[in-house]
């Protein structure tokens, strides 16, 4: 059984913004890197069970790339998104809206390549920069 890490943040924006800027290609090509030279250069998003969504994730410099992809198991608006990645990990994201705060919580299956202390930094680093596109834009 796969070990299961959480990471999670708290971004100062009404739950209907922070899903879209969550679900939306136009948004997740802006916050969907750990690292500044990092980026995502193409996302593609099919929000209902059974749809797919797939992120380009590449070095700046050109030296990696790879697509993030997933099915949609479980999908219920402004609340849960259930996942089963490419590599048949699961994955839970969770929103939870505490007044103007959005509460965003994600559950993962570790992935055996990587340390997972290594996992549990990159995705809180994609979580992070997330709540950092919320609240930098208005509207």
């Amino acid at each position: 059984m796969p070990t299961s890490l959480t990471v999670q943040t708290s971004v100062n924006a009404p739950i209907e913004k922070v899903w879209a800027y969550w679900t939306l290609p136009q948004h997740v090509m802006q916050w969907n890197n750990a690292s500044p030279d990092w980026h995502c250069p193409a996302a593609t998003n099919d929000l209902q069970v059974g749809g797919k969504f797939s992120y380009t994730m590449a070095a700046k410099d050109g030296s990696m790339r790879f697509d993030f992809w997933g099915v949609y198991d479980e999908v219920l608006g402004n609340e849960l998104i259930m996942i089963t990645l490419g590599d048949n990990r699961k994955v839970k994201v969770s929103f939870a809206s505490i007044g103007d705060v959005t509460e965003v919580t994600e559950t993962f299956d570790a992935e055996d390549v990587n340390p997972v202390e290594m996992q549990q930094a990159g995705w809180q680093a994609i979580l992070d920069n997330f709540k950092k596109y919320c609240e930098s834009i208005s509207g």
